[in-house]
């Protein structure tokens, strides 16, 4: 129940006009922007600078009383450390395992080894496949760097190695980290990340399909696309099928890592049958040597184990329903001082209590513990298991690597929280309701605008997470208003937000430093950029059908 002094935002607090209250909304979201794009200061300081305007404009020009602002920002520190960091590090530090352990060296070969010497597959391989793998692992720029090393080592030229990678990973971006961007997304729009995982798994394929082939032609030209594009269809197709599947009757959590795995496996086993004409320029040799099963198996023992883990926590019901278990150790809080002082108006005008004020603490049921109990069987496993003395490790190493990874993280922590403070003050505040209720007067037009948004987002901030974050509930509100389904809109802010991380400067000073040449990145911006906009614009119509009922069928609900 709502006090009689509760605090209900209002879309005219300023001059009693929506334009002019709209106006005073987006001034955090301005400063945001124009400290990150235009004087480059640090995402951090970026965050940290715009939570105080939002709280600055919330107190004074929205008159929500200081100490709600105040607790509305503690609300998005607490969601932003618990799931989604809790998730990130988690997902970081299972990918280090296998770099501490040495065994990334063995994981690297059975890509080569399956790739059958040609670079062009192994771009496929590993641009593709295995980068859309550690992007739902871990994401957080780890995909990319990791990527661009992988092919820079086996002989692919820099700048394509770097735009190969950014391009190939986009599609996974929204999926990446256990899926952390749908989850803030489906939390910050009041919309069932479920529905929003499968509305995006939906529309992906219309991209995924022939993105390997757009690989292979950056790589190696339109000879690349003629010899090789059996395997680019077969990779596509793979990551398509594996996403509709993945988003629908899986956890969404393991799309990204079902997708990949899906592509990878159809792709090996075309090549057992077919191989194409490769050029001595295309040529790469595979170092196996010592290579055992046994060897293969524990160097992909995360992503496979990981698979197991939250297919059993997310899907076993034989016996005991493991899901309802898991969820029935959730906590409710109501979140102290705010709960029932926050009120929320309905389109009937009825005022009621917001909901939203509920945090949902998943201690046992988040992808974190899955995470964690996945990383702490890997620790023991490397730890007992030495392939002969070559792969030296201890599970003390396992968990001193998880504390390294904690703190090697502490800047995104510090950036994740701050932006999940300003996101909540402003959704609380009514910073958001009055955007959205002002770009909704585009009606039927802003379908198509509603990529362009998280594309924005994520470019600015690098992070398909920051861009759900600030732009989740305004997408949703704006749904609301304009009569636009609201899982259409937010899949489309996490997919657009995955294609604007190919022009991100984070993303692309990432690539720049893995394939050894600082300074490149303006080059990369300038060849990556045609990319990026043309994916935008095409995600931008899709979505404006799909509003229209022409394409309605990829709208889940």
């Amino acid at each position: 129940m709502a006090t009689a002094a509760a605090f209900i935002p209002s879309t005219t607090t300023v001059g009693s006009s929506l334009v002019l209250t709209a106006l005073l909304a987006l001034v955090p979201l301005i400063l945001f922007f124009v400290l990150l794009g235009v004087f480059r200061v640090p995402t951090h300081w970026c965050a940290l600078s715009s939570l105080a305007a939002a709280l600055v404009v919330a107190i004074f020009g929205f008159k929500m009383p200081a100490h709600l602002a105040l607790l509305s920002g503690t609300q998005g520190i607490a969601f932003g450390l618990f799931p989604i960091l809790y998730i990130v590090i988690m997902a970081v530090w299972l990918y280090n395992l296998t770099e501490r352990s040495g065994r990334s060296e063995d994981v690297r070969a059975v890509f080569a080894m399956v790739g059958k010497g040609d670079k062009r597959i192994q771009v496929l391989l590993i641009g593709f496949c295995f980068c859309g793998l550690l992007e739902g692992l871990a994401g957080f720029g780890a995909p990319v760097a990791i990527a661009c090393a992988m092919l820079l080592a086996i002989g692919i030229p820099p700048i394509k190695a770097a735009l190969a990678t950014m391009v190939g990973n986009a599609l996974n971006v929204g999926f990446g980290a256990m899926a952390i961007p749908v989850t803030t997304a489906g939390q910050l729009g009041g919309v069932d990340a479920n529905l929003v995982a499968g509305t995006m798994g939906r529309i992906t394929p219309f991209f995924l399909v022939w993105i390997p082939v757009v690989l292979l032609a950056i790589v190696d030209g339109a000879r690349g696309v003629r010899q090789a594009w059996p395997a680019a269809i077969v990779a596509g197709f793979g990551m398509a099928f594996g996403h509709v599947i993945g988003s629908t009757f899986l956890p969404y959590q393991l799309t990204a890592v079902f997708a990949s795995l899906i592509s990878f496996v159809l792709l090996a086993i075309l090549l057992n049958f077919w191989r194409p004409a490769t050029p001595e320029e295309q040529h790469s040799v595979a170092n196996s040597s010592g290579m055992t099963a046994s060897r293969v198996t524990l160097g992909l023992l995360p992503y496979w184990l990981v698979v197991v883990i939250f297919g059993i926590a997310k899907l076993w019901t034989l016996g005991i329903d493991i899901p309802a278990w898991l969820s029935s150790t959730d906590i409710k809080i109501h979140w102290p001082g705010l709960d029932g002082n926050l009120a929320s108006v309905a389109a009937d005008g009825t005022v009621t209590a917001s909901t939203s004020t509920i945090f949902n603490f998943q201690w046992l049921s988040s992808p974190g513990t899955m995470l964690l109990i996945t990383g702490l069987i890997v620790s023991v496993a490397y730890g007992t298991t030495s392939s002969g003395g070559r792969f030296a490790f201890s599970f003390a190493r396992g968990i001193r690597t998880l504390i390294k990874t904690a703190y090697d993280l502490r800047i995104t922590i510090l950036t994740i929280c701050s932006i999940m403070a300003l996101a909540y003050v402003m959704n609380f505040s009514g910073q958001t309701v009055a955007i959205g209720t002002w770009l909704a007067a585009t009606g039927a037009a802003f379908a198509f605008l509603a990529p362009v948004l998280g594309w924005i987002g994520t470019a600015v901030t690098g992070s398909a997470t920051s861009a759900a974050a600030l732009f989740a509930n305004l997408q949703a509100v704006a749904a609301g208003q304009a009569h636009l389904s609201p899982q259409l809109l937010l899949a489309a802010n996490e997919i657009g937000g995955g294609i604007g991380k190919i022009i991100s400067p984070q993303n692309l000073a990432i690539a720049a430093s893995a394939i050894k040449e600082p300074g490149s990145e303006s080059t990369l911006l300038r060849k990556a950029l045609p990319y990026s906009v043309m994916l935008v614009v095409i995600l931008g119509i899709i979505v404006f059908l799909a509003s229209r009922g022409v394409l309605g069928f990829i709208i889940v609900s």
